[in-house]
């Protein structure tokens, strides 16, 4: 079974959406980011994605405190991404309590920290791969990079990455539904556990998802699907992550 993740988007200290990564296309759905997280605990999250939006723009732990305050619940687990370029950022977040750093932009412009990286904290580690007109993006999802995708998961392969968050950047904030041929893709070209995000819309894309058949796939994040209430957490929870 899959683990259903609900995204906490931090951006000015606020739980916000972004439409296709756009940082001018914003949606404030709460000012205090740390209810918004009781509230999906409460509905039977056991793990949440949390980003830091001005982070991954501007390459610093820009929302830490407030990261902080969240993770301090212990009736769930948390990954944070955005912004992690270093290897003290990582042993920051670590050492308030968050089980999974997600390392993006730095991944792709220091050849050797993913290495290092993963030498020191093994499964603690996972690589966010973003999608964007079918190049990596980079920087806040705002520099498309050349690397191709197959490149990439050689690559990670290699290193013996634990964890892809990939995302569609292109559905991310959409509705539009998960990007499958993205998705199919790499299910062919890696084994790597992936966690899948962008676009999800309903329960229709959790059962096509869960069709795949592959154990490949880890878990699903759910992003303004929760947010505009096109999915029920409780009963996806209840269905697809077998939680009674």
């Amino acid at each position: 079974m899959m683990i259903l993740i609900p995204a906490i988007d931090i951006k000015d200290k606020k739980c916000v959406r972004l439409y296709k990564g756009d940082y001018d296309k914003e949606t404030i759905y709460s000012d205090n980011p740390l209810e918004v997280a009781k509230k999906w605990i409460e509905k039977g999250a056991a793990l949440i994605h949390l980003v830091d939006l001005d982070g991954a723009l501007e390459g610093s732990a820009k929302n830490f405190d407030v990261i902080k305050e969240i993770v301090k619940d212990d009736r769930c687990n948390f990954q944070v991404g955005g912004g992690i370029r270093d290897i003290e950022t990582i042993e920051k977040y670590l050492s308030i309590g968050v089980n999974r750093v997600i390392l993006g932009t730095s991944v792709f412009t220091e050849e050797s920290f993913l290495k290092e990286a993963c030498s020191m904290f093994g499964d603690k580690i996972a690589v966010g791969l973003d999608i964007k007109d079918g190049k990596i993006a980079i920087r806040g999802w705002n520099t498309k990079i050349n690397m191709t995708f197959e490149d990439a998961l050689s690559s990670f392969k290699k290193l013996d990455v634990s964890m892809i968050v990939l995302t569609s950047v292109d559905r991310d904030g959409t509705l539009e539904g998960f990007n499958e041929s993205l998705i199919e893709s790499y299910l062919i070209t890696s084994d790597i556990p992936i966690i899948v995000s962008g676009g999800i819309r309903d329960s229709n894309d959790l059962e096509k998802i869960k069709n795949l058949n592959n154990k490949s796939i880890f878990g699903v994040i759910l992003g303004k699907s929760l947010y505009e209430n096109t999915i029920d957490l409780e009963e996806c929870l209840r269905v697809y992550q077998d939680v009674s």
